[in-house]
């Protein structure tokens, strides 16, 4: 979501382009296998090892309530990394599968579960093609997993549909749309429209031979609900939760300076028809 910069020949690129499926899937896997380690470094405590949290703002889900009661009910936890809130969840009575793409971040999630004494299932798998029969879950959820990093979410919201109960919910946290607009950067240089909003390509770092190394995908307000209502859900709300007083902490481009002004997460809250 950063504005490509002039690059040297021999150093790697950050550009807006198109990428496949298969562009996405390689390099989402090799970046959070590398980037494990020092994402939980920088994050960990303020995830908490037992604690669901929605987004940079801080918006937790034992105080937002955005699934309802979770007890006795059986969910999916997509993009887990730690597994943070599939241990949550665990602790208030649901039955819970945790999934991420990444080996790096499941790696940590084994570990935080050996050291807080609430082991979920993991599993390593594609939110593409998502290896469960139809009608599993009652809630399908994710904080900024899976659904920003594949070419094709149109996909990942019929594969949620699928393995979906009648009713079931499917929850999730993105970088809110309107972000793309500006840089990626926390401070005053990241109060300037520096983008188009409509400009769908997503945001690539790549290296000397072109090989994407990080990408992320931008799609609008819009077409996140067209893509929902596409695979049979109903939102039911939008969740853009505002910067609360006394927060402090810089993540990445989520600040107390922008977060006073405009919305750097939104959470959709969908139920299935």
């Amino acid at each position: 979501m950063i504005e490509p910069q002039p690059t040297t020949e021999a150093a790697p690129a950050v550009t807006r382009r198109s990428v496949t499926d298969a562009e996405s899937r390689a390099a989402s896997r090799r970046w959070w296998d590398a980037d494990a380690d020092d994402y939980q470094a920088e994050h960990g405590a303020f995830l908490g090892d037992t604690e669901f949290v929605w987004c940079p703002e801080g918006l937790r889900e034992a105080d937002a309530r955005l699934l309802g009661d979770v007890s006795g009910k059986r969910i999916l936890e997509l993009g887990c990394g730690a597994a943070s809130a599939a241990r949550w969840l665990a602790g208030q009575g649901a039955e819970v599968v945790a999934m991420d793409l990444s080996e790096g971040m499941l790696r940590h999630a084994r570990t935080a579960s050996d050291r807080t004494g609430v082991p979920v299932p993991l599993l390593q798998a594609d939110a593409l093609a998502l290896p469960f029969g139809d009608l599993t879950f009652d809630v399908v959820c994710t904080a900024f997993g899976a659904v920003p990093f594949v070419a094709d979410s149109q996909t990942v919201m019929r594969e949620v549909a699928r393995v979906l109960r009648p009713g079931g919910s499917w929850v999730f946290s993105i970088t809110h749309p309107m972000r793309w607009i500006f840089l990626d950067d926390p401070g005053e240089a990241g109060l300037m429209a520096v983008q188009s909003y409509f400009d769908r390509r997503p945001y690539v770092e790549q290296d000397t031979d072109g090989v994407p190394g990080y990408v992320e995908q931008h799609r609008t307000l819009g077409d996140r609900v067209r893509e929902l209502v596409a695979a049979g859900f109903v939102l039911r709300d939008l969740v853009e939760p505002e910067w609360p007083e006394g927060h402090t902490q810089v993540w990445g481009q989520w600040s107390p300076l922008r977060g006073r002004l405009f919305p750097g997460t939104a959470i959709f809250v969908a139920d299935l028809r």
